[in-house]
C-alpha cells in the first residue's frame, strides 16, 4: 500500500497559481490534483497518455486543436485520447480545482523537460 498525505506530496508550480500534486499512483496510472486560477490556461500540448480530467470546484474549459470546446463543471468529466491536443484554461471567476488521471503513469518530467527545451 501507498499512501501520500496531499501536504506532503510532491508539488510542482508551472505558473503562478497554478499548482499540481501528485497523489499516490504506480507506472500504469498517475493522479494529480490541481488549481487554476481564473484566467489561466495551459499551453497546446498533447502527450503519449490517455487523461481523464475531473473538475472538484469552479469550471475549466478543454480547448481542442480543431477549435472546438466544451466548459465543464463541478464533477464534470472529459476523456482525452493519447496524443490528442489540447489546453484547459479556467472561463470562471473563481479559482478551480481538478484531478487528472493518466495511463500509463506519469511524472512532472513531463512539464519540467519541456521547458527545458524551449
Amino acid at each position: 500500500m501507498e499512501v501520500v498525505d496531499h501536504d506532503d506530496a510532491e508539488t510542482y508550480e508551472p505558473d503562478e497559481g497554478w499548482e499540481r500534486r501528485a497523489l499516490a499512483g504506480s507506472e500504469q496510472f498517475s493522479f494529480e490534483w490541481f488549481t487554476k486560477p481564473p484566467g489561466h490556461a495551459s499551453p497546446m500540448h498533447d502527450h503519449e497518455n490517455e487523461q481523464v480530467c475531473i473538475v472538484l470546484e469552479g469550471e475549466l474549459t478543454l480547448h481542442a486543436e480543431d477549435g472546438s470546446s466544451v466548459t465543464l463543471g463541478p464533477y464534470d468529466s472529459a476523456w482525452l485520447e493519447p496524443w490528442e491536443s489540447h489546453a484547459v484554461e479556467n472561463t470562471g471567476d473563481e479559482m478551480a480545482v481538478g484531478l487528472d488521471v493518466f495511463a500509463p503513469g506519469r511524472s512532472f518530467d513531463f512539464w519540467t523537460d519541456r521547458e527545458d527545451e524551449e
